[in-house]
């Protein structure tokens, strides 16, 4: 049996919070389906670029992150076109913007 799971709604809010109480500037900018849909994080590394990553379960269904570009750092033009497509392909997902150069933030998982 599948172990019930947060809102995603619920989530992202709690992660922007957690963001916030960080002094790590994040925003939402899509908001999806409230419950089961899947999200895009958008690094904004600022001068550096962009590094974007989907939300992914691995085989054991723990949290983690694919990252387009083979985790590349991308202009925005890039990175909004990719943001663009897969919502195009999923209307349901949620897009969240962090603004760090490190690339650190708090939502949960490795990168895939």
């Amino acid at each position: 049996m599948d172990e019930p799971r947060l809102a995603t709604g619920i989530w992202v809010k709690a992660h922007i919070r957690q963001c916030i109480t960080q002094n790590i500037p994040a925003y939402v900018l899509r908001k999806g389906a409230e419950a089961g849909a899947t999200v895009i994080l958008r690094i904004n590394r600022l001068e550096q670029g962009c590094q974007v990553l989907s939300q992914a379960r691995d085989m054991d269904g723990n949290l983690g992150w694919l990252a387009a570009f083979d985790g590349a750092l991308v202009d925005d033009a890039q990175a909004d076109a990719y943001i663009e497509r897969a919502v195009q392909r999923d209307p349901d997902l949620w897009v969240v913007e962090v603004e760090t150069r490190t690339g650190e933030h708090p939502f949960p998982g490795k990168v895939f």
